[in-house]
């Protein structure tokens, strides 16, 4: 049974949902939750960041308490909890924690970190998918995730790739920056961490970023009108043979992460840290 008085005394519950007393204002569009929510289900980038995160947390952290920290609509958190992990979505925008309590999911704080005002060393493992990259200062909320882990807890990171890879789609996200393996092990260290474990994930998806986003940005040529239904596009699964190779890439990715072994290069970056 989750209790959330061993972790803060600043959170009020009404609607079946954790309010913090304060609303901060985040570097994320308003709609940006409502729009993944319509892409999640069917999306096999969606469902391939979940393997290789669920492979990540059954490898390396084990069946323990685990917040995702700016868990959107809680498509990550409702495939720990069915896999029997106490899950907590920690989800700064109201219509996500909304969506992610018509998933089922059990327990959700809408807050950003800061406001939820969690006890230090107090938490078991954090998640921040595709999060960093919306902090303008990265190095001092790494510093926080790790005064809020316990002794030796484990923080799972997933990043976008390459600097190089910057669009016109990392603007209109509210991303400040694309990382590096590299890069984003060195803000880890330099946060008090070590590295267990690190990865590209999304091997494929180098080109096809570069020739159809970081080009045409380069270029100033940008399609705004239609833009939900070229992402619907860009993340449905294909027919065929293509579908075939694509979902043997995503196996060869898996089992490399199973066996604890890196790939070097891909669309995005994933890395299991522990506190020191």
């Amino acid at each position: 049974m989750f209790d959330i008085q061993q972790y803060s005394r600043e959170l009020q519950q009404r609607e079946g949902i954790y309010f913090s007393k304060s609303d901060r204002r985040i570097s994320y569009p308003e709609s940006g939750n409502q729009h993944c929510f319509q892409l999640e289900d069917s999306s096999f980038w969606f469902k391939h960041r979940n393997n290789c995160i669920r492979t990540c947390i059954q490898k390396y952290v084990g069946a323990q308490v685990f917040f995702d920290v700016g868990g959107g609509n809680g498509f990550v958190s409702r495939a720990l909890q069915q896999q029997g992990i106490q899950t907590v979505l920690v989800e700064p925008g109201y219509q996500g924690c909304r969506n992610a309590q018509q998933r089922g999911l059990q327990n959700i704080i809408c807050s950003t970190l800061e406001d939820a005002d969690f006890f230090p060393n107090s938490i078991p493992a954090i998640g921040l998918f595709d999060v960093v990259e919306h902090i303008e200062a990265d190095l001092p909320f790494l510093k926080s995730i790790h005064e809020l882990l316990q002794n030796n807890g484990h923080v799972l990171i997933s990043v976008p790739a390459y600097q190089s890879l910057w669009s016109k789609e990392d603007e209109d996200a509210g991303h400040f920056r694309r990382y590096t393996r590299a890069n984003m092990e060195q803000k880890l260290c330099d946060a008090g961490f070590e590295i267990v474990y690190s990865t590209y994930i999304f091997s494929l998806l180098i080109v096809p970023v570069f020739l159809f986003r970081t080009i045409p940005s380069r270029l100033g040529i940008h399609h705004k009108a239609g833009q939900n239904t070229t992402h619907q596009k860009e993340h449905a699964k294909r027919g065929g043979l293509l579908q075939q190779s694509l979902d043997a890439l995503w196996r060869y990715e898996l089992n490399k992460i199973q066996q604890g072994q890196s790939l070097p290069f891909g669309g995005s970056v994933l890395v299991v840290a522990r506190k020191k």
